[in-house]
């Protein structure tokens, strides 16, 4: 692993200016992992005590506060055993008396007047508290902020950690994110820190380590491909590693080939963390935020979307930064593959009937199969898809995704505002002489909409760019006509051969 303080050097700054701030991040970024490794090494130095502990068990509480300050009083204690501390610095057993909405806070003031240090405390999966829970928690700690002194005893330092920055947690128990109360609980956060993904340096410093321990190396592609694929994402660093290590059970040094497998195997797998990112899809705030970027259209943009903008990117599914786009490769695959599952049930072709007799992918049928799929299902299926606005794109994803993924590959671009979506076919066969080649074939998605021209000159100047990047001389595009003056779904599917601006012949397929 790395250095916790190398992540979060200004953490360290914070605790020992006496500040309480929050430290967010998504799920298997190191939060955990760092804030233990962190309360450990504080209280090595002899002058603090410094404890990690989850409030993750007090969500069954909801808004019985009584109940969560059982819950977290109890994790506390726990966590204070489990930590081999000196009896002095243990909290006190029982803890004081006091009434509902004030446990918390007396329970801490009675362990800082017996303890002989400074108590620092950080409070993980603080976003699990729920309504007058978290608001009762979290004033009770501004109370003991603001009247701390020698006869007050209270943490000097004290770090909220969770999926979601300060803004959120002032949403989810009914304030104002965009308003300073004097008498909110929550004006005491001097910072809000988000531990970030790793670096390419970073991942060959981790990489380094295996390496050193073991001998095995990393090829430089490797690394790369890893950065490529995950952005720094931690889990998905060391999933990929993982996977290729102990479960394809590589002992030579690890290529770039294997990372590109690791990947597809960690894809299919549906692993934990991909699992409960995905299963966010549909909650009303991500669904706002994600159909535009699977949909390649605008977001709509009112006084709340910056709030669950925040939101879906401290979870973790979009870049920090502009353009509105996925963030990383693996979760732009995942999210396209779990949108498209139930339109993929009804493909009942066989994949095995696409492969021409020399090995190679037969593209041009399988895109007269979809006309016929597409005639037969896609208005059912568009109705039922809950990303309405991105069904077209999801539905021939689930076709593509049924009948190539056995023996090739899909890499799909796409984003909010760029009105299309890029996919490249990858398809390995052999070639006459025995030698390993590989099959590409380029297609570029657009979507014909009410009251908008034909998007064919922009599609055929985008597909044009797409090649370029590909180095390919042909591709094809797909135009979806969802106008209401469109043909009857019976006659939809006619194809034409187009020129692109720089003079590529390439295939238009109108469905």
């Amino acid at each position: 692993m790395l250095p916790p303080m190398q992540r979060l050097p200004q953490a360290r700054e914070l605790i020992e200016m006496d500040r309480y701030f929050v430290l967010h991040a998504p799920r298997q970024t190191g939060k955990t992992t760092a804030l233990r490794t962190m309360a450990s090494e504080l209280t090595a130095e002899g002058g603090t005590a410094a404890l990690m502990f989850s409030c993750e068990r007090a969500k069954s509480a909801g808004d019985d506060y009584a109940a969560a300050e059982e819950i977290l009083l109890k994790s506390l204690r726990e966590a204070a055993k489990r930590s081999g501390w000196p009896d002095e610095l243990l909290p006190p057993d029982p803890w004081p008396q006091a009434p509902a909405g004030t446990r918390f806070s007396a329970a801490l003031t009675e362990w800082c007047h017996r303890c002989p240090r400074r108590v620092v405390l950080f409070l993980d999966e603080i976003d699990a508290l729920q309504g007058n829970s978290m608001v009762s928690i979290l004033s009770q700690l501004r109370d003991g902020h603001n009247a701390r002194h020698e006869r007050h005893p209270f943490p000097t330092s004290v770090v909220l950690c969770g999926l979601r920055d300060v803004r959120d947690y002032k949403v989810a128990s009914g304030g104002d994110p965009g308003r300073s109360n004097p008498a909110s609980p929550f004006n005491i956060i001097a910072e809000s820190l988000r531990l970030g993904d790793f670096t390419a340096d970073q991942i060959t410093e981790l990489y380094d380590q295996h390496t050193q321990a073991t001998g095995q190396a990393f090829t430089k592609d490797a690394v790369d491909r890893v950065f490529e694929l995950t952005q720094g994402q931690p889990w998905l660093v060391n999933a990929l590693a993982y996977e290729i290590i102990l479960q394809l059970g590589v002992t030579s040094a690890i290529t770039a080939g294997q990372v590109e497998d690791a990947k597809e195997r960690l894809i299919r797998k549906r692993a934990m963390h991909l699992d409960a990112l995905v299963a966010r899809l549909h909650e009303p705030r991500v669904k706002r935020v994600m159909e535009p970027v699977v949909a390649g259209s605008f977001p709509d943009i009112d006084a709340t979307f910056s709030d669950d903008l925040s939101y879906v990117r401290d979870l973790g599914l979009i870049k920090q930064k502009p353009p509105l786009e996925v963030a990383n490769p693996i979760y732009r695959e995942v999210i396209l593959r779990v949108l498209g599952d139930p339109s993929e049930q009804y493909v009942m072709a066989d994949p095995r009937s696409f492969v021409l007799p020399d090995g190679r992918f037969d593209l041009d049928r399988l895109l007269e199969e979809f006309v016929v799929f597409w005639r037969e299902h896609g208005e059912v299926l568009i109705r039922q898809e809950g990303y309405h606005e991105a069904a077209c794109q999801i539905i021939l994803m689930a076709f593509l995704h049924r009948l190539v993924n056995g023996g090739g590959q899909l890499d799909r671009e796409y984003a909010a505002g760029t009105k299309r979506l890029d996919v490249l076919v990858r398809w390995p066969y052999t070639g006459p002489d025995g030698e390993r080649l590989m099959q590409r074939e380029a297609m570029e998605l657009k979507v014909w909409r009410t009251n908008e021209n034909d998007p064919t000159p922009d599609g055929l100047a985008q597909l044009d760019r797409y090649l370029d990047r590909l180095t390919l001389t042909t591709g094809v595009l797909v135009i979806f006509d969802r106008r209401p003056q469109a043909p009857p779904w019976k006659e939809r599917g006619g194809f034409e051969q187009a020129t692109t601006p720089s003079g590529r012949q390439v295939t238009v397929l109108r469905v």
